[in-house]
């Protein structure tokens, strides 16, 4: 079976199914809690497989981007291009309504107007409205010595605060290092440093770019980056999926 063999339809109950079995109470708490969480099992590890073997395939992707060019770090990714493999975009479209509502709360709270519709094909029409029409998940490699600076991942005026990878390879036998680091820039505080394990199949959410934390006077805002640390030895995929598309 290929990434593509399932139907559309059939791929989204997949997803749907999959997205749905996930503990969201103890998802949501993670998240207001430090900014990520982790699902796990979210891939089994042929999907892994067959996703991460379409790297060298450019019939899939719009563009290459090769880090140290940019100086963005090591490592290189492809940016899919539409249509999105049935499973990505499955995904992205279950997905999307859970954080919505964990994105539109998170809004009130930080005293942002911006409101995210229900369904993920409401919200494209926005950014598509903003001339931000270029899909955005993608797929990362590393290999030995590589590493993703700590980044966030804006591509317009509209930005959807809320994101997930998926990690592609097993640590400790495909790669070793190269772990999903968070950082959370605190007013008038030094940094806090997440480092989250994780294994193949499993994805995390993370926040974007900023999220509101409880205070002693209300909410307030904080600003957060994310990254990957330094590969010892291996090699390491990832699938990235952003809701947002890029100008």
């Amino acid at each position: 079976m290929t990434v593509h063999s399932l139907d559309t339809k059939r791929a989204s109950r997949s997803a749907e199914s999959r997205v749905e079995a996930q503990d969201w109470r103890n998802l949501v708490s993670d998240l207001s809690a430090h900014g990520c969480a982790v699902m796990p099992g979210l891939l089994s590890a042929e999907e892994c497989a067959q996703i991460a073997g379409l790297y060298p395939h450019e019939e899939h992707f719009r563009s290459h981007v090769v880090m140290a060019r940019h100086g963005f770090g090591k490592g290189e990714y492809r940016y899919f291009s539409y249509p999105l493999p049935d499973l990505i975009e499955g995904l992205r479209t279950a997905l999307y309504p859970r954080l919505a509502t964990v994105a539109n709360d998170w809004n009130e709270k930080m005293g942002v107007a911006q409101r995210y519709p229900a369904d993920h094909a409401a919200f494209l029409k926005r950014c598509h409205a903003e001339g931000q029409v270029r899909p955005t998940p993608l797929l990362l490699q590393y290999g030995p010595g590589d590493f993703n600076c700590l980044h966030q991942d804006l591509y317009g005026a509209l930005a959807f605060p809320l994101q997930v990878a998926i990690l592609l390879s097993e640590p400790g036998e495909d790669f070793t290092g190269g772990e999903f680091v968070l950082t959370e820039q605190r007013p008038r505080m030094q940094s806090r440093a997440e480092v989250v394990p994780l294994k193949r199949g499993d994805a995390v959410i993370f926040a974007v770019h900023n999220r509101p934390v409880q205070g002693t006077k209300g909410f307030y805002r904080v600003n957060l980056r994310h990254g990957v640390s330094r590969l010892r030895s291996g090699r390491r995929h990832t699938v990235g999926i952003i809701f947002h598309d890029a100008k």
